[in-house]
């Protein structure tokens, strides 16, 4: 009996404890637990991301890794993403023949960098690149800018065929090969440009500030704010539109036509030269071999600016690209024309076109499920063609030398292409075999 009695009082006070804490439980707050939320990192607005393609052997491409190695050459027939682009905050870009320029912003003096074909120094000479054979620089390096401060900035840059055009805003540089003046100084014969340390420094042209830089073959094109166009170098086919043949090592103004135009971008890459006013007028001089000019008389070297009267008739031009021996149009609603000669656009059987001709814009993207899609930028190299929509991709097409157009093979395209990339382009170099461009991640 007295058993019982204990093991009941004992039963009472469990269940009293447990209503206690029961109680204690309900009357206290319950406690909220942030749970871990799942996010994408997000890109800043200055990231960039820099790829390259094309022929890897001269070092242009920045890199020799990842390489596709075919009778004694190595090329990357499709876009690699360059390791350089996420050490640097690259700004802007600019391929040569067989070499690159990468300009970055930075807080010392090593704003520009290049690398590729050397021969002439026109990436710098530095004592370091002995390590680099037979003048070629297979991965990016400074070069040496005599710039007084270290808050200087790269505003463009233009490569031709062993030279380099850097615009800052302390001015204009110019480095490499002067054989025909086209770096802005005197010609000095048989002048040894191997190793040279000599860079050449324009401030202004008459007081007036640069605005931007186009590189020729062997010449150069300056802009000024106010429009102006003034030229330089080989002149031998006209290209720098100065009435004469001769080779000019003085920058220049370019008169005929463009007197009294406002001139807002110059295109060229070899001895062609197009240019754009902001009315959206063309102009054009230089070789016109191929019918580029569309000059009646036959001449085939055209000295001196010439409005190209056939492309009025297309509307608002916004967009020029000249290559080696073809030209490119695009305007303001997006229709992009190409005239020349070689592989244009419109498939295998068609080499030659006298008359500007539309590239359909359903090559370019634009359908029925994409009806806002359009082409905003267009670019050319020597023998390749490109063009870049509001989208953000990028469309090649033409010559595909050691894959040049970064298909992933070296196969001619003869129609435009989607280029497979996984990031926003922004802006597309074209070299002789080899491709650059400089994008914005897509996050």
């Amino acid at each position: 009996m007295l058993n019982t009695i204990k093991i009941n009082l004992k039963n009472k006070v469990q269940k009293s404890s447990k209503i206690i804490k029961l109680n204690k439980i309900e009357n206290k707050k319950p406690i909220s637990k942030t749970l871990p939320v799942f996010q994408y990192p997000i890109s800043n607005e200055r990231d960039h991301r820099v790829y390259v393609w094309g022929m890897a052997d001269h070092g242009a491409l920045g890199t020799l890794k990842s390489t596709v190695y075919e009778k004694g050459i190595s090329y990357i027939p499709k876009p690699k993403r360059l390791s350089f682009g996420e050490r640097h905050d690259v700004t802007n870009i600019a391929c040569g023949y067989g070499f690159t320029a990468f300009a970055v912003r930075s807080n010392d003096k090593n704003i520009l960098f290049g690398s590729g074909i050397n021969t002439d120094s026109q990436l710098g000479f530095d004592e370091k690149d002995k390590k680099f054979p037979n003048g070629l620089i297979t991965e990016p390096r400074p070069i040496n800018l005599p710039i007084k401060d270290s808050s200087t900035k790269v505003l463009d840059i233009a490569a031709g065929r062993a030279h380099l055009l850097v615009l800052t805003n302390e001015g204009l540089f110019t480095l490499g090969n002067n054989a025909y003046g086209q770096c802005g100084r005197p010609i000095i014969l048989n002048e040894n440009y191997e190793k040279s340390t000599v860079i050449h420094h324009i401030p202004s042209i008459k007081g007036k500030k640069i605005k931007s830089i186009t590189a020729g073959q062997d010449h150069s094109i300056l802009l000024t704010e106010s429009g102006e166009v003034y030229t330089f170098g080989w002149g031998a086919d006209g290209q720098t539109g100065l009435a004469h043949y001769r080779n000019e090592y003085r920058p220049s103004l370019v008169k005929g036509d463009l007197a009294g135009q406002h001139i807002i971008k110059v295109a060229c890459v070899a001895d062609c030269v197009l240019a754009l006013s902001d009315k959206g007028k063309v102009f054009g001089w230089g070789n016109s071999e191929y019918a580029q000019l569309f000059v009646e008389d036959g001449n085939q070297q055209v000295n001196i600016a010439t409005e190209i009267d056939k492309l009025k008739h297309l509307g608002h031009i916004v967009d020029i690209a000249c290559g080696g021996c073809f030209c490119m149009v695009l305007n303001n609603t997006g229709d992009v024309y190409v005239w020349g000669f070689g592989i244009l656009g419109f498939g295998p059987k068609i080499t030659k076109i006298v008359q500007p001709t539309l590239i359909p814009a359903t090559l370019f993207g634009n359908n029925a499920y994409q009806k806002n899609t359009k082409v905003i930028k267009i670019f050319c190299g020597m023998n390749h063609l490109a063009a870049l929509t509001n989208t953000g991709d990028l469309y090649m097409w033409g010559c595909n030398k050691f894959g040049s157009l970064g298909l992933g093979d070296c196969k001619d395209q003869y129609f435009p292409l989607k280029v497979n990339v996984g990031a926003q382009v922004k802006k597309v170099a074209c070299g002789i075999d080899h491709t650059v461009i400089l994008c914005k991640p897509f996050i």
